[in-house]
C-alpha cells in the first residue's frame, strides 16, 4: 500500500515546489483537486485537454519525482436545484474524466451530490428521518427522479473513458454512509465505488471494520483523515451538529489528523482490513485538522501512518 496526500493542503504553492516537498518526505503519490470543491490550484483540466504535450509535461512533472497520481478530485453537487450550478459542476467532473483518461489516471474521487425537495426548489435537501411521511416521499422522488438516472448516464460516460467513479461518503449528500453508497452502486453498476474516508463515518457511529468489510471490492480510493469525538457535547446534543467548525470546543466532533481522534490500534486495524478486503493501493492524506498548521499535521500523520505501513505483515492472510 502507497501512501500519499491530497494536495490541496498546500493550494498556495506551486505545483512542482508541492511536489519536491512531498517526494522529499519519501510519499509515493498525490491526488490533485481539479475544481468544485478543492479547487484547481494544482491541476487545471481546461488549460491541459487537447493538448498532448500539456499533458505530457504535466505527467512528467509528477513522475520525474518518483511519484503517481492516484485520483483527481472534482467534489461538486452536479445534482444541485439550481441548474446553472449544477451545470457548473456537471462540466467540471466531465472534465475531470475526460484528462483522467489523457493522464491514465484510473479513478476520480468524488461526492454524489443532493437534489432539492422539488422541481421547484432553490436548495438542496439533505433527508435524515423515514418520517413524517413527507421526507418518505421527497427520498423517493430524488432518488427515482434525480440521482440514478444522472450516475447512469454519468457512469456510462466515465466507463467509456475507462475511469472509475469513487464516491465519497460525505453526510449532506444523498450517498453518506455504506447503504447509500452500494444502493448507487446497484443501480449504476461497478463504475461506482468509494473513496473511503474513515472521518465522516466515525461520527456517525459507522464501525470501520464492519463497513470495510460490507464495501469489499468496492473501495476504489482512501482517505486518511481523523475524527474526534468530544464525549461531553455529544452527551448533550448528540452527533447531528450545526456549530461552525472554528467553533471546536462547543461542537460534538472536529476532523483532525489521524492519531488525534482514534489511538493506533484503531489504525492498524484499519489498515488490516484494508488489505483484507482486498486494497493496495494509496492512503492519501487529508488536512482540515483546526488545531493543527498544515505542516504540522502533515508530517504528523506521515510519521504515524508510516509506522503503520511499515509494521503491517506483507500478506493480509497473515495467520493463516
Amino acid at each position: 500500500m502507497k501512501l500519499g496526500v491530497l494536495t490541496v493542503l498546500y493550494q498556495d504553492r506551486p505545483l512542482e515546489t508541492v511536489l519536491d516537498h512531498v517526494a522529499g518526505l519519501g510519499l509515493e503519490a498525490v491526488e490533485l483537486g481539479s475544481g468544485g470543491w478543492p479547487g484547481d490550484a494544482h491541476c487545471r483540466p481546461q488549460e491541459l485537454l487537447g493538448s498532448p504535450e500539456r499533458v505530457r509535461a504535466f505527467r512528467r512533472a509528477v513522475e520525474s519525482r518518483g511519484l503517481t497520481i492516484s485520483a483527481l478530485s472534482c467534489h461538486g453537487n452536479p445534482l444541485h436545484p439550481d441548474q446553472a450550478t449544477a451545470a457548473e459542476y456537471d462540466r467540471v467532473f466531465r472534465d475531470t474524466v475526460r484528462l483522467a483518461a489523457e493522464l491514465e489516471v484510473g479513478v476520480i474521487n468524488l461526492f454524489s451530490g443532493c437534489p432539492g425537495d422539488s422541481e421547484g426548489a432553490k436548495y438542496p435537501n439533505w433527508v435524515t428521518c423515514a418520517w413524517p411521511p413527507d421526507f418518505e416521499r421527497v427520498l423517493a422522488w430524488q432518488w427515482e427522479h434525480k440521482v440514478i438516472p444522472y450516475w447512469q448516464e454519468a457512469g456510462r460516460f466515465a466507463e467509456e473513458h475507462g475511469v472509475k467513479l469513487a464516491f465519497e461518503m460525505h453526510p449532506g449528500f444523498v450517498v453518506y454512509n455504506p447503504a447509500t453508497l452500494l444502493r448507487l452502486r446497484q443501480a449504476v453498476g461497478p463504475v461506482v465505488g468509494a473513496n473511503y474516508d474513515p472521518s465522516h463515518l466515525f461520527w456517525q457511529g459507522i464501525d470501520p471494520v464492519a463497513s470495510l468489510r460490507a464495501l469489499q471490492g468496492a473501495i476504489y480510493h482512501v482517505h486518511a483523515k481523523d475524527t474526534h469525538l468530544d464525549p461531553a457535547n455529544i452527551a448533550v446534543n448528540g452527533v447531528l451538529d450545526t456549530t461552525p467548525y472554528a467553533d471546536v470546543v462547543h461542537r460534538s466532533w472536529t476532523f483532525r489528523t489521524v492519531g488525534y481522534g482514534h489511538d493506533q490500534l484503531t489504525w492498524r486495524t484499519l489498515v488490516s482490513n484494508l488489505r483484507l478486503v482486498g486494497y493496495d493501493y494509496v492512503l492519501s492524506i487529508e488536512h482540515e485538522d483546526p488545531l493543527l498548521s498544515v505542516e504540522e499535521g502533515f508530517r504528523r500523520a506521515v510519521s504515524f501512518l508510516r509506522d503503520i505501513l511499515l509494521t503491517e505483515p506483507p500478506s493480509a492472510m497473515w495467520w493463516a
